[in-house]
């Protein structure tokens, strides 16, 4: 794994190839992992994320002009647009690789549309954030991109309102329609630290992670299999339950108000929405263990959201359910969950740093001994949001 100086030499080294000359600044902004919390956002409840250390470096200097030159350095691509005509690039053959672009080209087109004064840029771009293993590379790249413009233009920007004008970039220019919590965490994450996020309010509190633990990500290397027929129809039915419990959202139904009206829904709807309302408790259950010191108690929330969301909530998938089982025999384990939408992606694991090397070691070996595939494990820690290295 690069650390990030040595992600940001080769920002530096790849900027001054491309255009000739120093960067002006070089930032960094990370990706994340959701610790618990799962499906609660669209049904305006909390979240639990980290971010992690695996991060996006952008290296850039102004421009007199109104011109972006982008190059990235992972795909050996370059793309350049002018500020006053920005337009997505198609995917495939009809886009000329550039694609990859779409995020820089949405942020920009974000700030300009909020009346930030903005100019050209040069830009030289890398990181190690896994691209699509649900670790949010696209949301650290946004937030990069954004923090900095802030420090070539001096912006008055918060990172509040940077993440909200990066989610907005990925769903209105992206197409993408994702929440608020990646971009969050990516811009307001602070070492050592979970962040718990009201998906309602958007109100934040840094909740502190205990020393002598890691967060270790398994990639089952199983594609997302989440189509959209799938996600829609998991949004329905948590909006019917809602409807039918005469709430605004499930977020309003607490676990003791659930069990006495359940009866009142029809079953699938039934089991998705105790998935929701329980998981809400848990996200809050959690903060509350974190903040004792208490990772036993945590671990089993873990645990507990991961059989919801496999059998109430229907999301995982074999391959899920054979990492977690795994992680469990493992010691120094507290606790394991798929992370992310489900069917495919990876989980999360809370252990023992000491434990780190063998967990790796077990899960992998277990894994693929019952699935045949190979599995990427990253041992992660919380890690700073979006700031200036350079």
């Amino acid at each position: 794994m690069p650390s990030l100086e040595k992600l940001k030499e080769q920002a530096v080294v790849g900027f001054r190839e491309a255009f000739g000359r120093k960067p002006d600044v070089v930032v960094a902004a990370p990706g994340r992992v959701n610790l618990i919390g799962e499906h609660t956002d669209y049904n305006d409840g909390f979240v639990l994320p980290v971010a992690i250390d695996r991060q996006i470096v952008v290296a850039a200097a102004r421009r007199d002009d109104r011109l972006v030159r982008l190059r990235s350095l992972d795909l050996g691509s370059t793309s350049e647009y002018t500020m006053d005509r920005i337009e997505p690039i198609a995917r495939g053959p009809a886009g000329s690789g550039q694609a990859w672009s779409n995020y820089e080209r949405g942020v920009t087109l974000m700030l300009q549309q909020a009346g930030y004064q903005i100019g050209g840029v040069e830009a030289a771009i890398t990181g190690d954030v896994p691209i699509g293993a649900g670790l949010s590379s696209s949301a650290a790249v946004e937030v990069a991109t954004a923090y900095m413009f802030r420090q070539l233009y001096e912006l008055s920007l918060s990172r509040v309102e940077l993440a909200v004008l990066c989610q907005k970039a990925e769903n209105e220019f992206v197409g993408m329609r994702c929440g608020i919590m990646d971009q969050y965490i990516s811009a307001l994450g602070q070492r050592d630290h979970a962040l718990l996020i009201d998906c309602r309010s958007l109100d934040y509190e840094l909740v502190p992670i205990p020393s002598g633990v890691a967060i270790i990500v398994c990639d089952t290397r199983v594609q997302r299999g989440l189509v959209d027929s799938e996600y829609n129809a998991r949004r329905r039915e948590c909006e019917t339950g809602a409807r039918l419990l005469g709430v605004p959202a499930l977020r309003d139904i607490d676990p003791e108000t659930f069990a006495r009206r359940a009866h009142e829904l029809p079953e699938v709807t039934r089991r998705r929405c105790r998935h929701v309302v329980h998981e809400n408790q848990r996200v809050l259950d959690s903060v509350a263990a974190l903040r004792a010191g208490d990772l036993p108690t945590f671990g089993t929330l873990m645990y507990d959201s991961h059989v919801s969301l496999r059998d109430d909530y229907e999301v995982s998938c074999r391959q899920l359910d054979v990492m977690v089982e795994a992680a469990r025999r493992v010691a120094g384990v507290y606790g394991a969950r798929m992370t992310g939408a489900g069917f495919g992606g990876c989980t999360v694991n809370l252990v023992e740093v000491g434990q780190a090397e063998a967990f790796r070691r077990q899960v992998a070996a277990e894994y693929s001994r019952r699935t045949g595939l190979q599995a990427s494990i990253y041992i992660c820690a919380a890690e700073d949001g979006a700031r200036r290295v350079l």
